[in-house]
């Protein structure tokens, strides 16, 4: 990642922080990447930053708990963000020649094709399927004197398992099957076998089966027999 990318993350994080939001955000996506080697702790940790991407994500799983009203678009202002509406649903993001910061929420019930708005942010979200499950299943890694909420990294990898076949756009399809191997091949390094099932035996049976329909798509037949090691004889 270029430096001045992670920069201009780190500054994002620094001003949640001080503003007191940064407790009510998840970050997710490809970015958890850069942070994971404070999980691993570890020098042989394999943080392969060809895996770039100008979108940064944060993930709102309860939008009433923000207590503090903090206009996002105000405080990245003078960092060159500037508001841009996509669609015809009016969706909201932050564009910066480096950077795109867009919010999410988790999809529950029906769902909508509508922006779910975060008046306490200023800014509003979109809802997707299967983000209840990273949620679900995070860890805290202190970073300059703050705390990050991410994704457990066999969350991140099983998330991935699961949405890469609704990629519609080639080049995110790929990275998203990447940077999953990745993570989950630096599990398996550290002997993180345990924790990668565990988890992926807490997902819903449909999901389960979903990532190792997906997985054999890809020939991923060793990830696809960790897996199956505590389901006996397999699906």
């Amino acid at each position: 990642m270029e430096k001045k990318q992670s920069d201009l993350c780190l500054e994002i994080l620094r001003r949640f922080h001080k503003e007191g939001i940064l407790n009510n955000l998840i970050l997710i996506g490809s970015w958890c990447i850069y942070f994971y080697k404070e999980y691993f702790s570890e020098n042989s940790y394999v943080e392969n930053m060809a895996i770039k991407t100008r979108d940064i994500d944060f993930l709102v799983t309860n939008p009433s708990s923000i207590k503090h009203e903090v206009k996002v678009p105000d405080l990245l202002a003078d960092l060159g963000f500037v508001t841009i509406f996509k669609g015809s649903k009016g969706y909201l993001r932050l564009d910066h020649p480096d950077l795109i910061l867009e919010f999410l929420v988790p999809e529950r019930g029906k769902g909508t094709n509508k922006p779910v708005a975060l008046p306490k942010l200023g800014v509003n979200a979109v809802a997707l399927r299967y983000l209840d499950f990273l949620a679900e299943n995070t860890i805290s890694i202190g970073f300059e004197g703050f705390h990050i909420r991410l994704p457990h990294p066999a969350a991140y990898a099983l998330h991935k398992f699961i949405i890469f076949k609704r990629r519609r756009n080639i080049d995110k399809h790929d990275k998203d099957v990447k940077s999953a191997l990745q993570v989950f091949r630096e599990l398996v390094r550290f002997g993180r076998e345990k924790e990668i099932r565990r988890i992926f035996k807490r997902m819903h049976k449909k999901w389960q089966e979903t990532v190792l329909k997906n997985l054999e798509s890809i020939d991923e037949i060793e990830a696809m027999d960790l897996l199956l090691k505590e389901r006996g004889s397999g699906r």
